[in-house]
């Protein structure tokens, strides 16, 4: 066993392995790689319930968990482009089946100073395709607070009796 091990220590310390190949040279490249899988997500909101309609100046406010470390946009559509009754939303007589609201978004971003992107969008404007808001090359880790604030209705009587519902859809998408 000493044979074999001190065979091999000299066979180590004979010739410097590639000795040649470093003469006289005086820099070296070295390429080195990795790589972060992309993440975006957002979670969950729950349901914003105003109670009494009739009541003036109603409005409901909720943190939501966002974290993108991408540059994303993100979209928000709306159903009906306001609350509407559930039976008869172009209300019926003098009363409004509708009631339209503000959505605000204020969303931290690091581009990679901190900033932040504050948007807000009457909700007739988030029916069909919506709108959308950049985060301006900026990624979130910091989530997004989203504000509702409710309108007054266009009838001359008020809110027709009954339920009242909207579903509003925010997605995020790398940009």
């Amino acid at each position: 066993m000493r044979l074999v091990v001190a065979t091999f220590v000299a066979a180590i310390f004979a010739a410097p392995a590639g000795a040649a190949d470093i003469e006289n040279v005086r820099s070296l490249d070295l390429a080195v790689r990795g790589s972060i899988p992309e993440r975006c997500a957002m979670g969950s909101i729950g349901n914003m319930d105003f109670g009494d309609l009739n009541r003036t100046g109603l409005g409901a406010q909720a943190r939501v968990r966002l974290d993108c470390n991408i540059p994303f946009n993100m979209s928000i559509r709306a159903r009906n482009g306001s609350l509407a009754h559930s039976d008869l939303p172009a209300g019926q007589g003098p009363y409004s089946g509708t009631l339209p609201y503000t959505i605000g978004v204020m969303m931290p971003v690091r581009r990679p100073q901190s900033a932040v992107i504050e948007r807000s969008f009457e909700s007739r404007e988030l029916r069909g395709n919506g709108r959308t808001i950049s985060s301006e090359g900026g990624i979130a880790v910091d989530g997004l607070a989203l504000s509702v604030s409710l309108g007054r209705p266009s009838g001359e009587a008020g809110l027709l009796a009954g339920e009242y519902g909207e579903t509003i859809e925010i997605t995020i998408t790398p940009s």
